[in-house]
């Protein structure tokens, strides 16, 4: 995919909007990286360090913050892109899909959790 197929470059596009703006989006996505990179290596420890339950659930359960984890840093980048360019254009900030993605990912996992736990302490 070349630069003209996604369009215009950031630096292309508006007015630079104040530094700090910028910086604070910045930061946002940083955020939500160190929570995905969380949940990466939760999801791994779960894999290596659990010894409970069935070890299907288990690794569902490793999967599944792993999983959430690369979901949350990929979409992380569209959200910073987007709210950049709405700046740049002096346009109000999108709405995110990333709030979305990390409370339906951690019901799910929790879900998950819950179902180890329960198959670990009364064998259901």
């Amino acid at each position: 995919m070349t630069r003209r197929d996604r369009g215009p470059a950031l630096d292309e596009l508006g007015e630079p909007p104040d530094p700090r703006f910028t910086m604070a989006n910045e930061r946002t996505l940083l955020a939500w990286n160190r929570t995905a990179l969380a949940l990466i290596v939760a999801g791994l420890a779960a894999a290596q360090l659990l010894d409970i339950g069935s070890r299907g659930l288990v690794a569902a359960l490793a999967v599944g913050m792993v999983g959430l984890g690369v979901a949350l840093s990929v979409t992380s980048l569209g959200r910073w892109r987007r709210a950049e360019q709405a700046m740049r254009l002096g346009r109000p900030l999108p709405e995110s899909g990333v709030h979305a993605v990390l409370v339906l990912g951690v019901v799910a996992i929790g879900a998950l959790a819950v179902t180890v736990v329960l198959v670990d302490t009364f064998g259901i």
